[in-house]
């Protein structure tokens, strides 16, 4: 038996929208029925079951949060998705606090839409999608806080299966900000040294001449301000785990300690001439690319190799952005809870905002944001106006990109290596805004008349590109 065609019901007082939206929606291949005022919209939604849902919040007799109301009085599994060309953030808060789906800004893509559209008639009401969603966190948390289920962190789970129950040193390389702790906790945890200590020190931030005192301990005396003896970490972690993070930041004289731990198990505190012998696991992190360090003579040879038995490559933020709704999600949750706050969903177009951005800082700086935005916000829905974007208004840019001279829009011998026309594009309209809001001080409708453009296109495609000027 074939699967039922969604019915969705348009809901505009705009004729021409209508006829595009009824023209574009059949196409897809839903049943489309419209409405050119609100009350004719609430009685079919009185007579008629609708899957979906889509209203103008401003209609020529009463506004569209009247149609969102009986819509989901008659039918709570009813998706509604409001759009509007006016829509304040205030309105849009009352949409989805009286249970829109999402909320959209006229004029609008229509890629985007559809996609919105279809994702809303399969996940059907607001709470289903978070109770899938749920179901997905839960499914995913594959180990410990690591969440996440892009192709590329699924091997990696695989590979800490593997390395786990090993005595093998351990390198995990990527750049900053990617988890790699999570990851070298994960390790400990799945292997036998489990119920032993995991300990941790991150090299590049103790001082050169504290750190040989940090590994190894001291005794008393050894130097000044050695009031007692103190136990290295090494020695606190025996039969557990030591993770050194930043590896690639120790010196010279650390290094020759280190690699004879290394080899024999045993060290030296500082100021002692007895041996002590321990059984750690060593796993060690760097966001360097340490074959460069030892080449270019910074980083022993022997110990690069004694620490790099297996290494697991950390993929960027930018490499798995199939992760970043399920991130985003994790972490309103997470933050909303420990600030008592009850905010449970993110807007798409809020998701679209986020994965539009390259996120150099990874999983870290999208927590940190996630964080701020839970802190200021004060709906229980996150939308584009609640993130705080200031890093986000930047342009995404190529190496060769350059600024000042405006060179390299156009570089068509480029294509041969394979290009983004999307990103080229993006550019190139950025950079004529940002130029005509120049021109303008900032005067939006004086800027769009510079581009010979409506006052509406113009304000969809700040909104969009995330200008604010």
């Amino acid at each position: 038996m074939p699967d039922k065609i969604p019915h969705i019901l348009v809901a505009d007082d705009e004729l021409s929208m209508r006829e595009l939206l009824e023209f574009m929606l059949e196409k897809e291949g839903y049943k489309v029925s419209s409405a050119e005022n609100g009350r004719t919209a609430v009685s079919m939604i009185e007579k008629e079951k609708f899957d979906l849902v889509l209203c103008d919040i401003r209609l020529g007799d009463i506004v569209g949060i009247e149609v969102l109301k009986a819509a989901k009085k008659k039918n709570p599994e009813t998706v509604v998705i409001m759009i509007s060309a006016y829509a304040s953030t205030e309105i849009a808060v009352e949409a989805m606090n009286a249970g829109a789906y999402d909320y959209v800004p006229k004029p609008f893509d229509n890629d985007e839409l559809k996609q919105t559209i279809a994702k809303a008639l399969k996940l059907k009401t607001v709470s289903h999608e978070k109770q899938i969603l749920d179901d997905e966190l839960k499914k995913h948390l594959h180990f410990g806080r690591i969440v996440g289920n892009d192709p590329k962190m699924l091997e990696i789970y695989e590979m800490i299966k593997q390395v786990a129950a090993t005595k093998t040193n351990i390198l995990i390389t990527g750049e900053s900000g990617t988890g790699k702790e999570l990851i070298a906790q994960s390790i400990h945890e799945q292997s036998d040294r489990r119920d032993e200590p995991f300990v941790a020190i991150n090299c590049g931030s103790i001082p050169e001449t504290l750190l040989e005192s940090e590994l190894f301990g001291h005794k008393k005396g050894a130097f000044t301000g050695a009031v007692s003896d103190k136990k290295g970490l090494f020695e606190t972690a025996d039969k557990g785990t030591v993770f050194l993070d930043e590896i690639g930041e120790i010196t010279a004289q650390v290094q020759v300690k280190l690699l004879r731990s290394l080899q024999e198990m045993v060290f030296k505190p500082v100021g002692d001439n007895k041996d002590i012998k321990v059984n750690v696991r060593i796993i060690s992190a760097t966001n360097k690319n340490l074959e460069a360090e030892v080449i270019a003579g910074h980083f022993r040879e022997d110990l690069f190799y004694r620490l790099k038995v297996i290494e697991i490559r950390l993929p960027s933020l930018r490499e798995r952005k199939s992760d970043l709704p399920i991130l985003a999600q994790h972490f309103l949750e997470k933050y909303s809870k420990e600030m008592g706050k009850e905010m449970t969903k993110i807007s798409s177009y809020a998701i679209n905002l986020l994965q539009k951005y390259d996120f150099p800082g990874n999983i870290r700086e999208l927590e940190n944001l996630m964080e701020r935005s839970v802190a200021l916000s004060n709906t229980n829905i996150l939308l584009p106006d609640s993130l705080t974007l200031a890093v986000h208004k930047r342009a995404r840019k190529s190496p060769e990109w350059d600024d000042e001279n405006n060179k390299n829009w156009v570089d068509l011998d480029a294509v041969v290596n394979g290009v983004s026309l999307d990103d080229i594009l993006e550019r190139i309209e950025r950079a004529y805004i940002n130029r005509a809001l120049g021109l303008t001080d900032g005067h939006k409708k004086n800027a769009a008349e510079l581009l010979g453009m409506n006052f509406r296109s113009f304000r969809y495609r700040l909104n969009k590109l995330g200008i604010e000027k």
